[in-house]
């Protein structure tokens, strides 16, 4: 039977299903006390799952409604699924597939406006939570604070108050200040991307957004906000790659009924959060979730040595005519490629941090898993934005150390080849400006100091032999060849 052909999962379809495939808590016994922007498969293969777990262990009716910045077709997927999907775990030696009920509200951004606004003052929504990368932060690369000259932002600050808010800086912002003036009690505001200090680079863009508007009352509502809004880092971790029709399909199977929006994922998984929250949250620790006074450590780790290895794997990978990651660990050199990079990495990261050998074991068996599909496409999108978090800062430092930084070359070297032909291979919102970097000149080292002052690195395209170093690079894998 085809996955379509199937009946439709939804609450009255949970009956049909095995008990260990069904929701870990009633969806009905929730209520909406979290508000998370981003309703893309990692928030509901990650923070969803934790929060599902945290109120089953707990008794305590934590559900989460969902708002989607762009896709209303996702916002009506899930609604007719009655806001329920699947999750499932593919393990090496099989995979376990299981409905998630957390999620009790699915909202798009723009047309649900008003009811955005309202959850965002009601006093039951004690948290919010963000997953929407990096470019949806839209930060200066110059300063870090919000870049008030992008066109979007621009438009935003000129449409509020009362006007439809097309950022998720200016819609959070629009909706705290409204808690602020209705004196609703404090919130935290959890930042879930792939950031340094993403708590604080959130806290800046909102408050940043709110000191440029022309609301009367802004100087009010900062001064509210700094006593009853909190913004705490975190540090997220769990590969999930996009679903594909072949896991579509298999979720079918394995529980009887049609689930449009289905998610897969490695069965680890990681969250580590400050412990600094305003107000009421889930008790996420009851499910592994780790409090900390200081993520710093966590944060660079994961940043640099697992999110700097899986986009050097990908575009190293993509040079080599490999699609996925497991796919460049069946190379030759993708083991010896995480294990080279993490070594390199090491001297930049806090001493009370995760051994960085020990983190580099776990990496090369976890991108070797044969279950998982994590296409390489998807990791190298919006690199332009990546790779100034991932690799320029442990790049900078240990070139002002005197270190050699080789691995950290090549990848950067990778990186520039995919930027080649960036219109048409890889998504990146500079991608028109990534690819005219070649074009005045054919010459390597002309573009490769190009793209670094694209990236806002003036400091590294003036590093002649760092420019050098990336731009000898090019030719062994413009034939394919990775080069450890």
């Amino acid at each position: 039977m085809s996955a379509t052909a199937r009946p439709a999962l939804n609450r009255a379809a949970l009956s049909r299903l095995a008990p260990e495939a069904r929701p870990a808590v009633d969806p009905a016994e929730l209520r909406a006390r979290v508000v998370h922007f981003g309703l893309g498969a990692f928030h509901r293969a990650h923070q969803a799952v934790y929060t599902e777990n945290a109120a089953a262990r707990s008794g305590e009716p934590w559900g989460i409604t969902a708002v989607a910045p762009r896709s209303a077709e996702t916002v009506r997927a899930l609604r007719d699924q009655d806001c329920l999907y699947s999750c499932t775990e593919r393990h090496p030696d099989g995979s376990v597939t299981r409905v998630v009920g957390s999620v009790v509200g699915a909202l798009a951004m723009g047309p649900d406006a008003e009811a955005v606004d309202a959850l965002l003052a009601d006093p039951e929504v004690t948290v919010v939570t963000l997953t929407v990368t990096e470019k949806g932060y839209h930060r200066s690369p110059l300063t870090g604070g919000l870049d008030t000259a992008a066109a979007p932002v621009a438009a935003d600050l000129a449409a509020a108050p009362g006007g439809r808010l097309a950022t998720v800086v200016g819609r959070l912002a629009a909706g705290l200040a409204a808690r602020m003036r209705a004196g609703a009690p404090p919130v935290t505001v959890v930042s879930c991307d792939n950031m340094a200090g993403n708590g604080a680079a959130l806290g800046r863009v909102v408050h940043d957004f709110v000191r440029a508007s022309a609301w009367p009352d802004r100087d009010t509502i900062l001064a509210e906000m700094a006593e009853s809004v909190a913004f705490p880092a975190t540090v997220v971790d769990r590969i999930v790659p996009a679903t594909s029709e072949a896991e579509q399909s298999a979720a079918a199977a394995a529980l009887g009924v049609h689930d449009a929006l289905p998610v897969t994922g490695e069965p680890y998984r990681q969250w580590v959060l400050e412990d600094s929250f305003a107000a009421p949250r889930p008790p996420w620790e009851r499910d592994g979730a780790l409090f900390v006074p200081d993520v710093a450590p966590y944060q660079l780790t994961k940043l640099r040595l697992l999110n700097g290895s899986h986009s050097a794997l990908a575009y190293l990978g993509l040079a080599a005519g490999c699609a996925t990651i497991a796919d460049t660990m069946a190379a030759d050199w993708g083991a010896p490629l995480v294990r080279a990079l993490c070594a390199e990495v090491a001297p930049t990261l806090p001493a009370d941090g995760p051994d960085p050998v020990a983190y580099a074991d776990d990496l090369v068996v976890r991108f070797r898993n044969p279950a998982m599909r994590h296409l390489l496409r998807q990791i190298g999108s919006d690199g332009s934005l990546k790779i100034t978090e991932r690799w320029l800062p442990a790049l900078r430092e240990l070139r002002a150390r005197g270190a050699a930084t080789p691995v950290l070359e090549l990848a950067l070297a990778a990186w520039a080849h995919a930027t080649r032909h960036a219109q048409g291979t890889l998504a990146d919102p500079a991608a028109e400006a990534l690819a005219a970097c070649w074009e005045p000149s054919d010459h390597p080292s002309t573009a490769v100091r190009a793209l670094l002052r694209l990236l806002g690195a003036a400091d590294l395209a003036d590093d002649d032999a760092l420019v050098a170093a990336v731009a000898d690079r090019l030719p062994a894998l413009r034939s394919g060849r990775v080069e450890i």
